[in-house]
Order: C-alpha cells, then sequence, then structure tokens
C-alpha cells in the first residue's frame, strides 16, 4: 500500500467533512448561525427550527454527501494507487471526524448523524438501509431524533458483524458509532430525565425574527 496516498485520501476526506454545511447555508440564506440557538448544533435538525425548510433539507443533504463522495471515490479508484474498502472505510471515519471537529470553523462541529449516514451509504448500501430503518422505526413510536440517532449507531457495527461478517473496516464502522453516541451524551442525559424535546415540539425554540440575520458574521 501507498501510505502516501493513504495519508493524502484522509486528509482530503477531513477536509471535506470540515465544511459545517449548517453554518455555510445559513449565512447563505440569511439566517442565523445554527451555533446560536436552540440545541447551539450545527446540524439539519436545528436549521431547521430557524422555519426554513430549504436550508434544513440542503444541510442533510450535503452533510451526507460529504460522507459519500470520499468513500465512492476511494472505492472507485482507489485499487489504482493502493486504497483497499478497507481504507474506504476510514476515509469515511475522516470525513465523520471532520464533522465533529471541522478545522475551518474553531473545531466546534455538529453530531454527525447524516454525515455517517452517506458514509455507511457508500460503504455498504444495505447496511446503511438497515441503519435508517432502525432511525426510522424508532423516530417514529418515539419521536425523539437524538434517541434515534443513538439507536440506530449503536446498531450499524452489530448489523455489520451479523449480516455481512466481522472485516478489519469493522474497527472504523465501530469507532464511528461511538463518537456518534458519545456527541449524544448531552441528549441522553436529557432523555434520562424526560426534558429531551420531541421531533416537531414546539418547545425547541427557534431564533427570534431579529436574530436571522447574518448574525455573528
Amino acid at each position: 500500500m501507498n501510505w502516501m496516498w493513504i495519508a493524502g485520501a484522509l486528509l482530503a476526506s477531513y477536509l471535506v467533512g470540515s465544511l459545517s454545511f449548517a453554518v455555510i447555508l445559513s449565512r447563505v440564506f440569511g439566517l442565523a448561525d445554527p451555533r446560536s440557538y436552540g440545541s447551539g448544533n450545527p446540524g439539519a435538525t436545528n436549521v431547521l427550527r430557524s422555519g426554513h425548510k430549504k436550508a434544513a433539507v440542503l444541510t442533510l443533504v450535503f452533510d451526507a454527501l460529504k460522507g459519500f463522495v470520499p468513500v465512492v471515490l476511494c472505492l472507485a479508484f482507489g485499487e489504482r494507487v493502493g486504497l483497499t474498502p478497507v481504507t474506504a472505510a476510514w476515509v469515511g471515519l475522516a470525513a465523520f471526524v471532520g464533522h465533529l471537529w471541522p478545522v475551518f470553523f474553531g473545531f466546534k462541529g455538529g453530531k454527525g448523524v447524516a454525515t455517517a449516514a452517506g458514509v455507511l451509504m457508500a460503504w455498504n448500501p444495505l447496511l446503511a438501509l438497515a441503519t435508517l430503518a432502525s432511525f426510522a422505526i424508532i423516530l417514529y413510536f418515539s419521536r425523539y431524533v437524538s434517541l434515534a440517532s443513538i439507536v440506530a449507531a449503536a446498531f450499524a457495527p452489530f448489523y455489520q458483524a451479523l449480516i455481512w461478517n466481522v472485516t478489519p473496516a469493522l474497527l472504523a464502522l465501530t469507532l464511528m458509532s461511538l463518537l456518534l453516541v458519545w456527541r449524544h451524551e448531552g441528549n441522553i442525559r436529557k432523555l434520562l430525565a424526560g426534558t429531551e424535546n420531541r421531533f416537531g415540539s414546539s418547545a425547541a425554540k427557534s431564533p427570534p425574527s431579529s436574530a436571522r440575520q447574518n448574525k455573528g458574521h
């Protein structure tokens, strides 16, 4: 294996992951910085609290793509330079880490649900669908986005091990799942205390109209 290519692929993936589209698109649409209201998390769910559905949907799509594209490129072209499917899994983890700790945004990123979904969709589409099905089922019955994300993240490595067997890439997938659960530590505490907001709840306050400007620029 060419270690220079591996290091370059990991670095490039991390930099792509560091593009915080919640912040970028909020600026494009003239919205408040998503880190300044609601949960303070720069992700699609918090952008939705601004009331701008288009910005939220685009945030979700682009956050997923920044996990999807690096893995797809690695799988499609990496073999020519010695990059294996195992490398592709670590490339996906690098993009995920970039979302969590983005170098372009003071290392203050989101929780990584959409980016992780993009990584799984590129690396193993059936695994991604199984994981997303778990997310949808838990969300439907509980209406807690955080709980659905935690359960789906916890199940993903088990699905991989039980259905598609244990591979060296499983370590990268497990680390991604553990990091995602860890990033939801605050939500876990709220769930245990019964204070977590349900999906669509008005309790999660959106920014005041006066804040829907380019705040914090």
